[in-house]
């Protein structure tokens, strides 16, 4: 497993992909196959990248969102167990937790094209989502990336 681990960077990234719709936002999870829970596009950096980097390819890859969109970065991050992501020490005996950094990322286009990690995606309201995911980094990245959006963007009313 080590091999096919060689070129993984030691950080996570979480990319939460919202829209605005009229009166409102929604935010998109999608549930992963292999735990059936659900949360933001998540994955591991790979050699050499950005955690931005990686998050644009983790969202090509896992959303089949490709192109030049908008990233916000997130202040909200969180330390994950290296066991917990890849099933091993793979950085040696000493990195015991990994960085995540969060994004939000704005689209337009509704639909989604899955890759084989998920079994569907749904679109939130922001308390539906904070009570769908697993994991407390999801529910304070939602959040913050609520708030922002909401004080930085408002939400047009029609």
């Amino acid at each position: 497993m080590a091999e096919a681990l060689e070129g993984r960077a030691p950080f996570q990234v979480l990319v939460l992909p919202y829209r605005q719709i009229e009166g409102g936002l929604l935010y998109a999870l999608f549930r992963r196959l292999d735990g059936a829970y659900w949360q933001g596009v998540a994955g591991g950096g790979e050699a050499g990248e950005t955690p931005l980097q990686a998050a644009r390819r983790e969202v090509a890859e896992e959303a089949g969102l490709a192109g030049a969109f908008e990233f916000i970065e997130l202040d909200a991050q969180a330390t994950i167990p290296v066991v917990s992501v890849t099933g091993e020490f793979t950085w040696g005996p000493d990195a015991l937790v990994i960085p995540e950094y969060t994004f939000g990322v704005q689209v337009d286009d509704p639909e989604f094209t899955l890759s084989s990690e998920h079994t569907e995606y749904g679109w939130f309201a922001i308390d539906a989502a904070m009570a769908t995911v697993q994991w407390g980094s999801n529910r304070t990245a939602l959040w913050e990336l609520d708030h922002r959006v909401r004080r930085d963007r408002p939400v047009k009313h029609s």
